[in-house]
């Protein structure tokens, strides 16, 4: 072997303690407890520090301030997050990935500049409608997005009904899904409009003007497209317990439907943390009052697909302005993902680390189609990341996502990512990055597919 590495491991079957992986060529090999264990050119004991696969974030925004060069500060973050994949949105700066060229564009990038293993979402657009997407799928993206809502009309544009349905048309005998950023766009505008007009301010008002009927309602609409067409579709931030019964009633109905969370609405809420964060907890959709024990029940009953850090990578001053209306929407995530659902799950008395590794690694690994990444398991790359248990405070100053500002700031997290390994290289040891712009590679969509392997999921 390579690489021998010591620890508490959590696999798919078991969590073993005094635990064992061996790798070979940056794959797996074997796993298993106890001294027996194959002899290797390199061990390293991490004692009695958890061991899980390397996080697959399933939703991420790295070139929305950079454009392609802020790959490499995205990933970087991501390493010394215990993320090992990224997935990364389709609305760079300044174009979006509508067509093969720039996804060509988009690889070389990533062979440039990545730290981490990068997987994409393409999109369509009115200019390019459904004309592209077959050969996007031939190029191995992992799915699809669209918006139901307008950020901008060439980056981040509305995609009406009727290209929506074409689209998953085109996907319906596939297992590609489409996401959808979701929330209807006349009533977000209205809101919005009538709030100004009244001179309301502040995080509250912010979710207020884009209420949870404007998801609801854009939710729904893709819904039933999805129902009628067979398609895939997958709301990718539900930020209600109401957004998974919807998904889940429209499973009950045939529909092939899932839906997604991020780990701020499982800790931040409107009311009780806006006067402390202010725009510095403003996302769309937007972190409402009391919805969190909702969304853990979700999780605990199997509703939510998977969990991701929908990670920003705007700057502060893109927050400071003088409403809350004019602020930048997004949050840096991808260093506190790990250590933060972590905390939560095991506050709540849940197994955290096998929580986690489902959550963040084996579910959105398969939903995506990344065949060789998600689990420690032999023939998968040999992704960690190793947990060390303890107290630590989240400093936003060591952030090495090149942002250095976080809503998480001074929070105490139960775990630290103690180091990263990616294919079997040590990649951050808890304190630098070790590998050089380009170590990461672009992943390619495989053959699974969420709902051909459902009865694994669940």
């Amino acid at each position: 072997m390579d690489l021998l590495l010591r620890g508490t491991i959590v696999t798919p079957e078991a969590t073993l303690e005094n635990g064992w992986v061996a790798v070979s060529g940056g794959r797996i090999d074997a796993t298993g407890q106890g001294p027996d264990a194959p002899a290797a050119a390199r061990t390293i004991d991490h004692g009695d520090a958890l061991i899980l696969p390397g996080v697959v974030d399933g939703q991420t925004h790295a070139t929305s301030a950079k454009g392609m060069a802020g790959i490499a500060d995205t990933t970087r973050g991501a390493l010394a997050g215990g993320v090992t994949t990224l997935v990364d949105m389709p609305y760079d700066n300044p174009l979006p990935l509508d067509r093969p060229e720039r996804l060509a564009e988009k690889t070389a990038a990533i062979a440039e500049h990545a730290h981490a293993d990068m997987a994409l979402y393409g999109t369509a657009t009115r200019e390019t409608g459904t004309a592209e997407m077959r050969a996007l799928i031939e190029g191995g993206v992992c799915a699809f997005k669209i918006s139901s809502f307008e950020s901008s009309p060439t980056r981040f544009p509305r995609i009406g009904a009727d290209l929506m349905l074409d689209m998953m048309e085109v996907l319906a005998d596939t297992d590609v899904p489409l996401g959808l950023h979701n929330e209807d766009q006349e009533i977000v505008r209205a809101r919005m409009a009538a709030a100004r007009a009244a001179g309301r301010d502040g995080i509250e008002a912010h979710a207020e003007a884009r209420p949870m009927a404007a998801e609801l309602a854009a939710t729904a609409q893709f819904l039933a497209l999805a129902q009628a067409s067979g398609a895939h579709a997958h709301p990718v931030h539900l930020t209600g317990a109401e957004g998974f019964d919807q998904v889940a009633a429209f499973a009950g109905l045939g529909a092939r439907v899932t839906g997604e969370t991020c780990v701020h609405y499982l800790c931040l809420d409107a009311a009780a943390d806006g006067a402390r964060l202010g725009a510095r907890m403003k996302v769309n959709p937007p972190i409402r009052a009391g919805r969190v024990e909702g969304l853990w029940r979700a999780i605990e009953a199997g509703q939510v697909a998977f969990t991701s850090s929908d990670h920003s990578s705007w700057p502060i001053d893109n927050k400071l302005t003088g409403s809350i209306f004019d602020a930048g929407a997004g949050v840096p995530g991808l260093q506190t993902l790990l250590p933060l659902f972590y905390t939560l799950a095991e506050a709540r008395g849940l197994d955290a680390a096998r929580l986690a590794t489902e959550q963040l690694c084996t579910r959105p690994a398969r939903f995506f189609g990344l065949d060789t990444k998600g689990a420690i398991a032999p023939g998968r790359d040999a992704d960690f990341a190793v947990l060390e248990k303890g107290a630590f405070v989240f400093d936003e100053a060591g952030a090495r996502d090149g942002l250095k500002w976080s809503p998480f700031h001074g929070d105490s997290f139960s775990v630290r990512v103690a180091a990263t390994y990616l294919r079997g290289t040590p990649v951050w040891d808890g304190a630098e990055i070790l590998n050089t712009p380009g170590s990461g590679r672009y992943v390619a969509r495989g053959a699974s597919g969420w709902f051909a392997e459902q009865g694994q999921i669940q």
